[in-house]
């Protein structure tokens, strides 16, 4: 039945849901005849790949629509076409040597590797309909040479960024901000070190919204001396104008993925899981007694430990908690904010050891803070179920990859341009950082010492962050040839 109902729904795609119809000629002419597709035939045109592709073939290409290709950053398009090499790169990853019609997808078990023209391969889930995380979004356009199935995002191959020396390099990196990312860049940067790097990496932890007011300038001067903003959360776009007032364009380069993990004490042996719902009325002060959230647990009042205002974990867990509709459903986030630090009794940190010690203390009380911090206190801590709406869920990495925790997040470093031409040593470190921070995180993963113990983040993520660097580092790379 299964099945039958994914052959309907791929028929349906290959009548032209996005307005793609088959037509007379190749791949390439059916490309341009639809008008759907002017960017990527003006990047086949400019990597020299009309040929090719009007070939004998047969090719199967995945297709980015034009609006697949405006939603790269700004500039990309640009500097993917003034940098032939790694456009044909690119656009070869989207081709697959012979004919793979829909069908053949869906039959399948389970994601599958396939090999592109780029000689890397990349992965097709036949039950998400995706290639590479890009939905299919219709299939079996059918050109005298091959077919074509659309996607809605541009995927990108693996990258190589050129080879750092920590050795060659001097002067100082300087960080500020997350509680959570900051342990990742302080191993980041003892293993720049020990790898030669003679300057000092200076991890200075705040949180992430006062790290990012340091960084950008917001309602001060900018400290001119940050070279990087570690964050754990998104930049905001008062952050990112304050940025470009100052004269230094945020660049966003994705380092991992945490599952931020509600907590209480092993002693408390009555809390599993709770729902949005819940969280909200217990971190706002709608209820103050456990027993008021289920009248089968304790007559006791709840001890609340959070991070405070400056720190991204909590503005995170306002935004998907306390302002969610299946939350607390407060839409204004100042009220949002005001309603958290209210609450009675709640106990603040930017020190998420402090928290974690806190929650320990009590069998009552609960608190929330990153993974690596919650595992790194071992047996004395018992992570929460979050319930979405689909059951609760426990923090893992499975389920954090899998999409499957309801708070799982991206972890971010956050850099500029002029700053990264300027200091050779902070685009070194970068390099280094998002050439080496998955490989960290996994060795991370068995060592109870670690306090970064976060999930590596996926390899789209990983490849548009060595892109972004690429494209901010062009006129210093122009100056060393």
């Amino acid at each position: 039945m299964k099945k039958f109902l994914m052959l309907v729904l791929v028929a349906l795609l290959a009548l032209g849901a996005t307005g793609v119809a088959a037509q007379d000629g190749t791949i390439v002419d059916v490309a341009v005849a639809d008008g759907s597709f002017t960017t990527l035939v003006a990047a086949v045109e400019a990597a020299g790949l009309v040929e090719t592709l009007s070939g004998e073939g047969p090719f199967t290409v995945f297709a980015p629509t034009d609006d697949a290709f405006a939603a790269l950053d700004e500039g990309t398009v640009d500097f993917l076409l003034a940098n032939t090499d790694i456009l044909a790169s690119v656009l070869t990853y989207h081709v697959v040597a012979g004919q793979v019609m829909a069908e053949d997808v869906l039959a399948m078990e389970g994601a599958t590797e396939v090999a592109t023209v780029n000689g890397a391969e990349a992965t097709v889930d036949p039950a998400a309909l995706t290639i590479e995380g890009a939905n299919i979004v219709a299939t079996d356009v059918m050109g005298s040479n091959g077919v074509i199935h659309v996607i809605d995002a541009v995927i990108l191959p693996p990258i190589d960024l050129p080879a750092v020396d920590p050795l060659a390099l001097s002067g100082d990196v300087i960080l500020n901000g997350s509680s959570t990312v900051g342990p990742l860049s302080i191993a980041m940067g003892e293993q720049f070190t020990n790898d030669g790097f003679a300057g000092v990496v200076d991890v200075t932890i705040t949180g992430s919204g006062t790290g990012l007011n340091f960084f950008c300038g917001v309602e001060q001067e900018r400290d001119v001396n940050l070279d990087i903003a570690n964050a754990s959360r998104m930049i905001r776009e008062g952050e990112i104008e304050a940025c470009i007032e100052s004269g230094v364009p945020p660049i966003e380069f994705n380092v991992g993925v945490d599952a931020l993990s509600v907590v209480v004490s092993q002693e408390n042996d009555f809390v599993d899981a709770l729902t949005l719902a819940q969280l909200s009325d217990i971190f706002t002060g709608a209820v103050t007694t456990w027993n008021e959230v289920n009248d089968m647990w304790p007559e006791e009042t709840i001890q609340l430990f959070s991070p405070g205002e400056e720190s991204g974990t909590f503005l995170y867990f306002v935004e998907e908690v306390i302002q969610n509709e299946d939350g607390g459903n407060i839409e204004d986030e100042f009220e949002a904010v005001e309603a958290t630090l209210g609450t009675p009794g709640i106990q603040t940190s930017a020190d998420d050891n402090v928290l974690a010690q806190g929650v320990e203390g009590s069998p009552f009380a609960i608190g929330y803070f990153g993974f690596a911090y919650f595992v790194a206190e071992g047996d004395a801590l018992r992570a929460v179920g979050v319930d979405a709406g689909d059951g609760p869920v426990l923090p893992s990495q499975e389920t954090a990859e899998a999409g499957e925790y309801f708070l799982a997040r991206p972890l971010f470093i956050y850099s500029s341009a002029p700053i990264l031409n300027e200091k050779p040593q902070v685009a070194g470190f970068v390099n280094y950082y998002i050439t080496n921070v998955n490989q960290v995180l996994m060795d991370a993963a068995t060592d109870p010492a670690a306090d970064y113990r976060y999930f590596p983040a996926n390899d789209q993520l990983n490849r548009l962050a060595k892109l972004r660097w690429l494209i901010a580092t062009t006129d210093m790379m122009m100056d060393d040839m």
